[in-house]
């Protein structure tokens, strides 16, 4: 398995702001499947500053390994702001990090709704215990909107940690 250059450039940036800045990271991933964590992995010397990532497909993944609340589920959904914010900080509590990532959607080509439609991702950004998080609506087919979200979590990662 390989990863886009573009996607490689991107990670290798954010594992050069990670080392410079004396930071770790880790993942949390649902319809990303651990592609975030594989292509931090792909970079040489990584290891400095990923130590472990989740990948957590399930709801009782979500609430075993990164603490989501079962309310949050029942009220929001999986694929909801609710629930990144959740695995996020479940996450890097786990992991003690001070950089995480959560994301979780709907890659598709099955299981869109009219207020939740294929495409649908939802991202939360931990950093030092402040949250962010951001909704994008992805076009193409299930790889495509993968990839995009991947690419995505990336490079808001290092927008948010450059100076």
């Amino acid at each position: 398995m390989t990863i886009p250059a573009s996607t490689y450039q991107l990670a290798a940036d954010l594992g050069a702001l990670l080392l410079r800045k004396n930071l770790t990271i880790t993942t949390a991933e649902s319809c990303t499947g651990g592609g975030i964590a594989y292509s931090l992995t792909e970079v040489p010397g990584s290891s400095g500053y990923l130590d472990r990532s989740f990948v957590t497909y399930s709801n009782k993944a979500k609430q075993q390994l990164l603490n989501v609340k079962a309310e949050t589920l029942l009220q929001h959904g999986a694929v909801s702001e609710a629930c990144v914010l959740e695995m996020a900080e479940g996450a890097a509590q786990a992991a003690g990090c001070q950089v995480s990532v959560a994301v979780s959607g709907i890659a598709g080509p099955g299981g869109g709704t009219a207020t939740k439609p294929v495409g649908l991702v939802w991202f939360a950004f931990h950093l030092h215990g402040h949250q962010v998080s951001i909704q994008q609506l992805f076009a193409g087919d299930r790889a495509g909107i993968r990839q995009q979200a991947i690419d995505f979590a990336l490079d808001q990662l290092i927008l948010m940690l450059a100076d």
